[in-house]
């Protein structure tokens, strides 16, 4: 609902302090309330018992210690009287994600459900003030020479807040003003940095999406079949989710890149994440030094792993590939984690040395079934290991030469599951699979055995490289 002249809203500028920036964890310290209801301005403010440590960084920050608070009321206590407070007010803060975060947060707690209109003031500063190189409290007390009265004070900030909203109301007139805070409070999920006109241009389409901060560095990497939805997502989620809060304060920029559907969104964000390494996603390795067991018949009929290195490893080649690693160390951890849930002998496995005659480690600790000593068959051990493996078997490629993966109209082609490239065209389609260039990565082979078994499986065109 818009605003109008007649019904000037009251506002309540608000800031808090905490024990740390994680709304789950983190507890609130201190709240600072100035309301402006028709022209006249109430003050609401307390410290608040957090029950819990306060580091000794943000105590140098605040100055608020622990015995100042150790009598205070906790926040549940304080909880009807600060949301009788805030009812029916633009709840006004300086990057509000934070304070509305772990004001909703604290709020669900106790069972009140905390929903007021959101006004960010650097998002009203940005509008307000785009010449502005800087939007933080700190550059903005210094452009608009606001009185300090106790920086990094729950109520001294709300001040600073309530100063700026005056200068912008001198400056602008309330008209201006009022058409600016319609604007903001109609899209309370943007983040401060992201231009609404941007977040509109993303298409409801199938891709990838790039989230870059400060100097164009890489924050997150995602994709989804509609861009703008899953963008709007995380903005959303930044009121409830930690991660998804720090996220929509560093973000400064969003691109995109249009796939033809969501296999092929999967394949781009995989080779993405590798290539740009964004610091907020979970690091994704190359698959250049991969490792794998093979089983092989070594003396008295014992099946025993052998691991085969990067160098001498073709997955999508080679028969008789289980695993697929990232390190020895890797590969040997696995091997331990099998050889103890089927009661595997590890002397016999080669994890442990083997003296004939004798039982191995796990035998004596009741963690393997006796085949180093005869109590169980060479043959049941050799049959539990092979099904213990089974479901880690490294597929052959199943095809006899490369192929094409048909998805609305574009064509990705694979051989040996290996990508080549996505292709628009025959012309294109016959240069990649002529190139015959892949590299084998372990998380696209996942991607394609995956689509090749479900969806995609019948939508499949075997290729024949040109003479």
């Amino acid at each position: 609902m818009s605003l109008t002249n007649s019904e000037y809203p009251a506002l309540a500028f608000v800031d808090i302090e905490t024990t740390g920036s994680h709304f789950e964890r983190d507890r609130i310290t201190e709240i600072g309330i100035k309301s402006l209801i028709h022209g006249h301005v109430d003050i609401w403010e307390s410290l608040i018992n957090p029950q819990a440590f306060i580091p000794q960084n943000i105590q140098s920050l605040t100055g608020i210690r622990p015995e100042m608070v150790s009598k205070q009321p906790p926040f549940s206590n304080l909880a009807a009287e600060i949301a009788r407070e805030l009812e029916g007010k633009i709840f006004v803060a300086h990057n509000a994600r934070f304070d509305y975060g772990f004001l909703k947060a604290s709020f669900k707690r106790v069972g009140i459900d905390f929903k007021p209109k959101v006004l960010c003031t650097v998002k009203l500063s940005r509008l307000l003030f785009p010449e502005q190189a800087r939007h933080n409290l700190d550059n903005i007390i210094s452009a608009h020479r606001l009185k300090i009265s106790a920086r990094h004070r729950a109520l001294g900030d709300a001040d600073l807040l309530l100063q700026f909203w005056r200068v912008c109301e001198l400056k602008f007139g309330r008209e201006a003003l009022f058409d600016a805070v319609n604007r903001l409070i109609g899209n309370p999920s943007l983040p401060p940095n992201i231009d609404k006109a941007l977040v509109d241009s993303i298409p409801e389409k199938p891709g990838c999406y790039i989230f870059y901060g400060e100097n164009k560095i890489p924050l997150y990497i995602g994709k989804s079949i509609s861009l703008r939805s899953r963008v709007m997502g995380h903005f959303q989620g930044a009121l409830t989710l930690r991660k998804e809060m720090k996220l929509s304060l560093q973000v400064r920029d969003i691109d995109w890149i249009e796939t033809s559907g969501e296999l092929g969104a999967l394949i781009l964000e995989s080779r993405l994440i590798k290539e740009r390494m964004p610091s907020m996603n979970i690091k994704l390795r190359r698959s250049k030094d991969l490792c794998a067991w093979k089983l092989e018949l070594a003396d008295a009929g014992v099946l025993t792993p052998q691991l085969v290195g990067h160098r001498d490893l073709a997955p999508g080649i080679q028969e008789n590939l289980y695993g697929l690693f990232y390190s020895k160390r890797e590969a040997n951890s696995y091997l331990k984690a099998i050889a103890k849930k089927y009661r595997l002998c590890e002397a016999l496995l080669g994890l442990e040395k083997r003296i004939e005659g004798k039982a191995c480690f796990g035998y004596q600790v009741k963690q393997c079934g006796g085949a180093c000593i005869g109590e169980s068959s060479i043959e049941l051990h050799n049959l539990q290991l092979k099904t213990a493996l089974e479901l880690f078997k490294v597929q052959v490629w199943p095809y006899q030469g490369p192929i094409a993966i048909k998805e609305a109209g574009h064509m990705h082609v694979i051989d040996q599951w290996r990508y080549l490239g996505t292709a628009i065209n025959e012309e294109e389609l016959y240069e990649l699979t002529d190139s015959g260039e892949g590299e084998f990565d372990l998380d696209i082979y996942k991607i394609l055995k995956k689509a090749l078994s479900g969806s995609f499986k019948h939508h499949v065109l075997a290729l024949s490289r040109r003479e």
